[in-house]
């Protein structure tokens, strides 16, 4: 980070094994925003937040933040109400709309029942069809599939 001070969120697409899920990362409130798309809980998979608990601490660190022993604990885990996939397959793609959601409204905080302007129980085939579309057309762009 060039500016250590500017408030940022980081997505980390995260996979489990078998199942994509966005995390998005707000590193200077110690903030991790949980968006799953099967609607599992972050304690489904503790490795995970291990992994992501001691990242957050080691960044605290490198910054020279000291914290009482009550606050080296007070890294904040968020369950966002999103989207739920209606099948076992469509995972990647439920996490790639929710960093494009974030992204296109420009916003560091995720609400805790998703974004108002995408807010719904499911994405349909045609919403999620479009993420499919846009990641084609991103790939081709890159030259990745020549």
């Amino acid at each position: 980070m060039d500016n250590k001070d500017a408030e940022k969120l980081f997505f980390i697409p995260f996979n489990t094994g078998g199942h994509w899920l966005l995390l998005a990362i707000n590193p200077i409130r110690e903030i991790v925003y949980y968006l799953d798309s099967l609607g599992n809980d972050w304690t489904t998979y503790p490795d995970m937040k291990v992994l992501i608990d001691t990242v957050l601490q080691a960044f605290r660190a490198q910054r020279d933040i000291q914290t009482s022993r009550r606050g080296a604990n007070s890294i904040t885990w968020i369950k966002v109400a999103c989207p739920q996939q209606r099948n076992q397959i469509d995972c990647g793609y439920f996490m790639l709309r929710f960093m494009r959601d974030t992204l296109s409204l420009g916003r560091l905080k995720i609400p805790t029942d998703y974004f108002d302007e995408f807010k719904c129980a499911f994405y349909t085939k045609d919403q999620v069809d479009e993420i499919k579309e846009e990641w084609c057309q991103f790939m081709i762009t890159l030259n990745v599939c020549s």
